[in-house]
């Protein structure tokens, strides 16, 4: 991969980058400026639009286009929700902006409402993250008091008021309408859809939902371009690929010996990623497998590795897609049933119970992985693993949000990349019963985390 200048980690290391003062240094604020001085909010979604970009939260929806689903001539209020959240396990690129460049987020956030006519804009920020809480008031404040926020910013007609809300503590408050339902007071239940949040979102107003990430692109887009920004990543290979342009932040964790959160540009292999970014594997060991974006999106094995990190990629090998592209390494000491154990056992505990499905289904499969890992497991368990991975998720329709399909992508990969295995284990720990074809009883999760 040729030399890359990070763009959107450009201020990380500087003394201070939390401040006004070094993000205006840096040329902060610029694009802010030239949309208020000479740019119409319909060229604003129509530069995001051409320059391709697409949300970094994990869907991957393209994001202009996103902002372009909002009611014409609406009268308003028009709300923008940014979701810090950011609950998925070993991700953690929007605590790196938002605690050590929280302009470049603001910066993002109001250019993103002064293109869809938002007044308000809420930042939901993970209850566990109280430096990033703490640094972004701090930049909020200091835009108010420069007549950044407020009533007639920057002398222009453009009123924005912005307001941290702290999250709920609970993976499912990343779902864009279980977001909306934590920041009404409510209990973080997904709601049904239609009405999309574009229609009926927060408080039953046309509402739009980014990422910190996604949002922090857009000042990169408006002061450089779009062929700068399509210059950068993979193009499209087709009308059901829109292509995956731009800088991304890509989390490095597990068994290397640099963890960290590292930018690049769309489309580095997991490879690369692990041996240039992330320093190799640690103690000299060798890579097993290794997660391509946060545990909901599956799991890679050592020959599936020089895939591309893009937003086509991982589904080529099985997996849902990129996600939050927070790669976990894990070497060749790790056990598959520790593996799907502990992931089955995160997914029963953060599922909200809305969906029977997705309650019984994470419910039933850390049961089940409970009794594989303590010795009473049977050949037959893999095939209803699949089985309940097959039958909850938003996909095959049983459950309103996506979360029983992250649940679900573990369960497949694992059993399906790995199940010799999983075999081998379950008859040397219950040589007496690995064939057993009847029913037997659940143990009970005595002493289990969370329980």
């Amino acid at each position: 991969m040729p030399d890359f200048e990070p763009v959107l980690l450009a201020n990380v290391n500087k003394p201070d980058s939390h401040t006004l003062s070094v993000y205006e240094a840096g040329g902060g604020y610029s694009a802010l400026r030239k949309v208020l001085k000479g740019m119409s909010p319909t060229e604003v979604i129509d530069q995001v639009k051409a320059a391709g970009l697409r949300g970094r939260g994990g869907a991957g929806f393209p994001t202009g286009v996103k902002w372009g689903f909002l009611p014409p001539n609406h009268p308003g209020p028009i709300y923008m929700c940014i979701n810090a959240d950011e609950s998925e396990p070993a991700t953690f690129n929007n605590r790196i902006l938002m605690e050590q460049d929280p302009h470049q987020v603001l910066e993002g956030t109001m250019i993103a409402c002064y293109a869809t006519k938002a007044t308000t804009a809420y930042i939901y920020v993970r209850y566990e993250y109280p430096t990033a809480y703490k640094r972004l008031q701090m930049a909020i404040d200091e835009c108010y008091a420069k007549n950044m926020l407020g009533n007639k910013i920057l002398g222009s007609d453009f009123n924005l008021n912005i307001y941290l809300h702290r999250g709920a503590a609970a993976y499912i408050c990343g779902e864009e309408t279980g977001l909306i339902e934590s920041l009404e007071g409510k209990r973080a239940w997904p709601r049904i859809k239609p009405p999309f949040p574009a229609v009926e979102g927060a408080f039953r107003k046309p509402t739009v939902v980014n990422n910190p990430e996604t949002v922090a692109n857009v000042p990169h887009i408006i002061n450089r371009g779009v062929d700068w920004y399509k210059s950068i990543g993979v193009p499209s290979t087709g009308p059901r690929d829109p292509g995956s342009y731009g800088p991304k932040l890509y989390c490095v964790s597990g068994h290397v010996n640099k963890p960290g959160c590292y930018e690049a540009p769309m489309g580095i292999t997991c490879r690369e990623l692990i041996e240039n970014q992330g320093g190799g594997v640690w103690k000299g060991r060798k890579v097993k497998m290794a997660v391509p974006g946060g545990i909901s999106m599956g799991l890679l094995t050592e020959k599936e590795l020089d895939i591309k990190l893009d937003f086509a990629g991982p589904g080529t090998v099985g997996c849902l897609g990129l996600g939050t592209a927070a790669v976990t390494v894990m070497d060749e000491t790790v056990s598959i049933v520790d593996y799907l154990h502990n992931c089955c056992r995160f997914f029963a505990h953060e599922s909200c119970g809305q969906c029977t499905p997705c309650r019984e289904g994470t419910s039933w499969s850390e049961r089940i992985m409970h009794r594989i890992k303590a010795g009473k497991g049977r050949f037959k368990d893999l095939d209803i693993l699949l089985n309940i991975s097959e039958s909850i998720g938003i996909m095959p329709g049983t459950t309103i949000c996506g979360l029983a399909d992250g649940a679900a992508w573990p369960m497949k990969n694992a059993v399906k990349k790995f199940r010799g295995e999983f075999e081998d284990y379950i008859r040397r720990t219950n040589p007496a019963g690995f064939m057993e074809e009847h029913a037997v009883e659940a143990l009970e999760l005595v002493g289990i985390a969370g329980h």
